[in-house]
């Protein structure tokens, strides 16, 4: 008995098999529908970018919600007719507030905003509750480096103390403490870190004797003398293992009346409102001046995040010159908006004598420049 094959399944030579066509549609449908659940589903994953785009402007001789942005008591201050304009950036993204690939797109054709991966913004493992709090302590320090700077351009007078703010290593974890003052190396007192760290590589490896101003729990202070090692850095520097942090008494009370901003970057302009205030005339005279930079207690201009951004604020809030930190020119080059004059400074000394000098007419294109 021979067993027949259904007659549909017969091919004769050169015929192909064939799928009913009902039954294709139907697949390709389905496949489709599933891509774009795929492709809906992936536009709103969470991204590891984030967003920079420019934000609140603050003029430093102004006021903010009803209170100065700098008020100076403990010595004689005198108006100013200038605008010292700090600038903000907002920031999208990062930690537990991830953005989406949507928004990420809008961003990369908005000539105003940058994206960045978020990795040089929020270090990896910070939270961002971690890296807000980190941006207000950065804020609060600044303002105690601009004082310091401020004082120094004017050859006044104040105190400063290196601090043990944390430790790194376990090698002095017995013998200081957090908030420790130091005083002297082997009997020498200390007055700068790099006089510091001089003194530490020319002793070597030899245990030696710190002298710190410690607190008591009341936060009166006592002198005292402990015993301290160190280790060898990758580069060969003596270090004692701790992180350093420091203190400052001045002899005027400066105050800063802006919330909800932080970072280091505004040092430099709260810096030159305090010159101004503390000296006759207006710095820049009348003529509208924003900028941004990282501050130290010697004045020294530092880099900073989101340089297009702030110009582009700068801009906006009616600015015809922006200082900007000569490290940050690089990045300045080529998003310039028309009509801005973006002067490249190192020091506080070179900002302040720019515009000193813009105040007494000079062309703010006579100076260097980003562009």
């Amino acid at each position: 008995m021979h067993v027949r094959e259904p007659q549909d399944s017969t091919l004769e030579p050169g015929d192909s098999a064939r799928t009913p066509q009902g039954s294709k549609t139907i697949k390709r449908t389905s496949a489709g529908i599933v891509a774009l659940l795929l492709i809906g589903v992936m536009m709103f994953l969470p991204t590891n970018f984030m967003i920079r785009s420019p934000g609140p402007v603050f003029n430093t001789l102004g006021e903010d919600n009803g209170h100065d942005v700098v008020s100076i008591k403990g010595a004689e201050t005198y108006p100013s007719d200038s605008v010292l304009d700090l600038l903000t950036i907002y920031v999208q993204g990062g930690g537990q507030n991830r953005i989406t690939i949507p928004v990420v797109l809008e961003a990369l054709i908005n000539p105003t905003k940058d994206v960045v991966p978020e990795e040089t913004i929020i270090s990896r493992g910070v939270s961002s509750v971690e890296k807000n709090e980190q941006n207000d302590f950065m804020m609060t320090s600044s303002q105690d480096l601009a004082v310091a700077a401020a004082l120094t351009e004017l050859d006044e007078d104040f105190t400063e103390w290196l601090t043990v703010a944390e430790f790194s290593t376990d090698t002095n974890e017995k013998a200081l403490e957090p908030k420790d003052r130091l005083l002297k190396f082997e009997g020498k007192e200390i007055t700068s870190l790099k006089e510091l760290k001089s003194d530490l590589n020319s002793h070597g490896a030899e245990p030696a004797t710190l002298t710190v101003g410690r607190p008591d729990k009341h936060g009166v202070y006592s002198n005292t003398d402990v015993t301290v090692n160190t280790t060898e850095a990758e580069n060969d520097d003596r270090q004692l293992g701790v992180y350093l942090g420091a203190e400052y008494e001045f002899p005027i009370d400066v105050s800063f009346g802006l919330e909800n901003v932080g970072g280091p970057s505004a040092g430099m302009m709260f810096a030159l409102a305090i010159i101004d205030r503390l000296t006759e005339g207006s710095l820049a005279g009348d003529v509208h001046v924003a900028g941004t930079g990282e501050i130290t207690a010697d004045g020294e201009v530092k880099p900073i995040g989101g340089i297009a951004q702030k110009m582009v604020a700068a801009k906006n809030a009616g600015a015809t010159v922006f200082l900007a930190p000569a490290d940050n020119c690089a990045e300045a080059v080529g998003r310039v908006p028309d009509g801005l004059n973006v002067i490249k400074v190192s020091t506080l000394s070179q900002a302040r004598q720019a515009l000193e000098k813009i105040s007494k007419g000079e062309d703010p294109k006579t100076f260097t420049t980003c562009e």
